[in-house]
């Protein structure tokens, strides 16, 4: 069986490292939220001074969290396959189906996704929008661009996973 080229494991290598590298900084997010919960909790019940941020900020930074660790999910193997079939086929009928599922609904999506989070976010900077549903009225176009950083993560994870599918049709093993 034929080795892969050195260009095909370098790219997949620095696709693959973005996605770890965003996700285990992401990951740090995970402090200030439960910092914020903590001082929430200790603030309304020990003190009587519930805080009108907590919730805001809160909803904010696990939003983050929750889309920003995706493209890190697709590269571990973390999201949800119907394995039934799936783990039965061959490695090359794996890779086709993987191949045809990426160039069929994932880039088509994830790309109208991508343009369409960009506008999101860009309106919502440049009007300073803020949160009008909460007195604290904090800014929201940050959460917005962490909507479109997380597609655009997700986009180069899914150029990784999509060439390791077409060499695992073609050569009939995973990379």
């Amino acid at each position: 069986m034929p080795t892969p080229t050195k260009t095909l494991l370098t790219t997949i290598k620095v696709l693959d490292g973005i996605s770890i590298g965003s996700g285990k900084l992401v990951a740090w997010l995970i402090i200030p939220m439960v910092g914020g919960l903590v001082y929430e909790v200790v603030a309304r019940y020990a003190f009587n001074a519930p805080t009108e941020w907590a919730y805001d900020m809160t909803f904010m930074l696990y939003g983050s969290y929750f889309m920003l660790g995706a493209a890190y999910a697709l590269c571990c193997k973390g999201h949800i396959r119907t394995d039934f079939f799936y783990a039965r086929w061959s490695v090359r009928r794996q890779g086709t189906v993987d191949v045809l599922c990426y160039l069929l609904f994932f880039f088509p999506g994830l790309i109208v996704f991508l343009v369409v989070t960009w506008d999101f976010f860009a309106v919502s900077f440049a009007r300073g929008e803020r949160a009008v549903t909460s007195p604290w009225m904090p800014i929201i176009y940050p959460l917005k661009g962490a909507l479109f950083v997380a597609v655009a993560l997700l986009v180069l994870q899914g150029v990784s996973e999509f060439l390791k599918s077409v060499y695992a049709a073609l050569k009939g093993e995973w990379l």
